[in-house]
C-alpha cells in the first residue's frame, strides 16, 4: 500500500499526490490527469492520508492504512457502499470493517468520505500490498529478457 504521498487539500474535493514542498505552499499533482500546480498554504490546509487515523472505542486511533487493508480483505464479500445508500446502509458496512470503531466519533460523512478514497486509491492501484507489486516485477522481467535475446539472436 502506497499513500505516502498522498494528500487530501480542504476546499479542492479528490486526492492529490505531493510533488514539491515550498515554504507558502505545496505543488501537488492530479493522480489522473498527472497536472501539477501550486497551492497556496494561506489557502488551504493540507491532510496526508498517513497523519489519518479512525478513532476506535479503547480511545485509540486506527491508522487510514490499516482501515483500507481492511476494507481490501472484506472486498469481494463485502463491497463499500456506492451511489446514493441510506446512512445506515454506511454504518452497517463501517461496523462490520471496523466492528471497534467509536461511533460517537466516527461520523457517517467520515465513512462515506473513506468509502469514496478507498474507490479512487483501489481504482489507480495505490492499495495493492506491496508484495504483490514485487512479485509483478519479476514475472515482467524474464519477458524482457527473453525479448532481449530474441533481439542479440538476429
Amino acid at each position: 500500500m502506497n499513500i505516502s504521498d498522498i494528500v487530501s487539500v480542504s476546499g479542492l474535493g479528490g486526492l492529490y499526490r505531493v510533488a514539491g514542498n515550498r515554504s507558502n505552499g505545496m505543488i501537488i499533482e492530479d493522480l489522473d490527469s498527472g497536472k501539477k500546480r501550486f497551492v497556496s498554504a494561506r489557502k488551504h490546509q493540507f491532510s496526508p492520508l498517513e497523519s489519518i487515523g479512525i478513532y476506535v472505542q479503547n480511545g485509540e486511533t486506527l491508522p487510514i492504512a490499516k482501515v483500507f487493508a481492511r476494507m481490501r480483505e472484506q472486498a469481494e464479500d463485502n463491497p463499500p457502499p456506492t451511489g446514493k445508500v441510506d446512512n445506515k446502509a454506511y454504518r452497517e458496512y463501517f461496523l462490520d470493517v471496523l466492528p471497534d470503531h467509536d461511533e460517537d466519533r466516527v461520523k457517517i460523512n467520515d465513512i462515506k468520505k473513506l468509502s469514496k478514497w478507498y474507490g479512487y486509491l483501489n481504482e489507480r492501484g495505490y492499495l495493492e500490498e506491496e508484495t504483490e507489486a514485487t512479485e509483478a516485477v519479476p514475472e515482467s522481467a524474464p519477458d524482457a529478457a527473453a525479448e532481449s535475446t530474441e533481439d542479440n539472436a538476429e
